[in-house]
């Protein structure tokens, strides 16, 4: 039997890697973790977690505006600098905790790139480090993807720094309809600065339920948003006041700031998988089998980089799943069907399972749907008009409750306890004999009995 430094080397120490370090760790394996940038990865560092705080300090703005109408007099202002400072003290907190757990168990930290030689040895960069493991696990996440022969894209930033800006803009133009463009959009709109967002396609949220897409849209407009559809750019021109969007269908637009969220790729530069016999799929990401194991028969991969539903608790796991799989002698894989996710637009949106046009391809005798829009009664004094979607989605030959969709305020906290009970496969029956919590939002889930859409106002 080879001897070897390590019985496992991680390549990434983001959140699943972190994870499946961790937990070799623990069970008493000689474990080692190779990060080039800082622990915690995309979701910690530039990703999920300081964009949430971004969240927030930008929906502050929306508070305010409704406190008046509860009778407050509030006078703000907003120090992006004094903001920025804050949150980058609380994510090096928490990157530092996540460093302190993993010696904790017993891994060595690498502070480097990895990079693999063959199927057993990995270099770290520059540091003429050459280390060699019996089992390699590749957890190197994703990165912004940006159209290189865009004429000026060199003028443009990724949301990776969106973090680090200097000074807030006076304006921004974000290109992209995904989760981190409708997400940003709101961040800058609800501080104050002239948001456009322009997207390719007939709608934002690609993949979402249609009348979730079509609701968000509109709500983000009521924020001051400014979304041009089925539109790109063809240039980005660097003038004396700014940056000059000049879009496919004739129209300029100045700004400050142009920022690409048109996607992530799998992290996969560079990394030798060649070399190791790691092959790629189609779609450029690591091909790996139901066990998350790759082609090569000592390396498994996790996580965004096999690019399979890139959500960081997936990730984490996944991890758990190679851990057992690998080192408890209990395969395992994780189970993609109903999964939970929130965007953390403004309205946020929260879904859990199919949408109605794939439940409609999936369900063999039909589908029951539910639709409610109302304005939430926290509105009831301010005039606003911004309403609340929530959407159910029922399997008619089984009334099982196949999905769930909402937009409006909390929720995200809303649908992480839909999707216990989607992913328990319980009945339209059993969601109407729940008894509702008065007065809420949540109460319309379970009393919703009006097929199709009814358009009723809270209070």
């Amino acid at each position: 039997m080879a001897d070897y430094d390590y019985d496992l080397f991680v390549i990434g120490a983001g959140s699943g890697g972190v994870r499946a370090a961790r937990l070799t760790g623990l069970g008493g394996k000689k474990v080692a973790i190779a990060e080039e940038f800082r622990v915690g990865g995309t979701c910690v560092v530039r990703g999920c977690v300081p964009k949430k705080f971004m969240v927030m300090a930008s929906d502050f703005a929306h508070q305010f505006e409704t406190a008046e109408g509860y009778g407050w007099t509030v006078e703000a202002s907003f120090d992006w600098p004094k903001f920025i400072q804050a949150k980058d003290v609380e994510i090096a907190r928490l990157s530092g905790i996540y460093a302190a757990n993993l010696g904790k168990a017993g891994v060595e930290l690498i502070h480097g790139r990895a990079v693999l030689k063959d199927a057993h040895t990995v270099e770290i960069v520059g540091k003429n480090q050459t280390i060699t493991a019996e089992r390699i696990l590749i957890a190197t996440g994703g990165r912004p993807w940006l159209p290189e022969n865009l004429p000026g894209i060199e003028h443009a930033i990724s949301s990776e720094e969106a973090f680090h800006l200097p000074e807030l803009p006076k304006r921004i133009l974000i290109a992209g309809g995904g989760y981190i463009a409708v997400e940003f959009a709101g961040i800058f709109a609800g501080l104050g600065v002239e948001t456009t967002l322009i997207y390719r396609g007939p709608n934002i949220l690609r993949g979402f339920d249609d009348d979730v897409r079509a609701h968000l849209a509109g709500e983000i407009e009521k924020r001051g948003i400014k979304v041009i559809l089925g539109c790109q750019h063809a240039e980005i021109r660097k003038t004396a006041t700014g940056l000059m969007n000049v879009l496919e269908n004739g129209m300029e637009i100045e700004t400050d700031v142009v920022m690409f969220a048109t996607g992530r790729v799998p992290h996969v530069r560079d990394l030798g998988l060649e070399a190791a016999g790691v092959a790629l799929n189609e779609k450029g990401a690591i091909k790996v089998d139901a066990l998350s194991k790759t082609t090569a028969d000592n390396i498994w991969a996790i996580g965004d980089v096999t690019d399979r539903m890139n959500l960081t608790p997936v990730a984490i796991r996944e991890a758990v799943a190679f851990h057992e799989t690998v080192y408890r002698d209990n395969p395992q894989h994780f189970d993609y069907e109903a999964v939970a996710t929130a965007v953390f637009s403004q309205p946020p949106v929260g879904v859990v399972g199919l949408s109605e046009s794939e439940a409609r391809h999936t369900c063999s005798k039909g589908v029951d749907v539910y639709v409610t829009r109302f304005r939430p009664m926290k509105y009831a004094f301010t005039g606003s008009d911004e309403r609340v979607l929530m959407k159910l989605v029922v399997d008619a030959d089984t009334d099982r409750v196949v999905g769930v969709h909402i937009v409006g305020p909390e929720a995200p906290e809303m649908i992480q306890l839909a999707a216990i009970a989607v992913k328990a496969g319980l009945t339209k029956a059993q969601w109407d004999a729940t008894c509702a919590v008065h007065p809420t939002m949540a109460e319309e889930l379970v009393t919703l009995k009006v097929k199709q859409s009814q358009d009723v106002s809270a209070g």
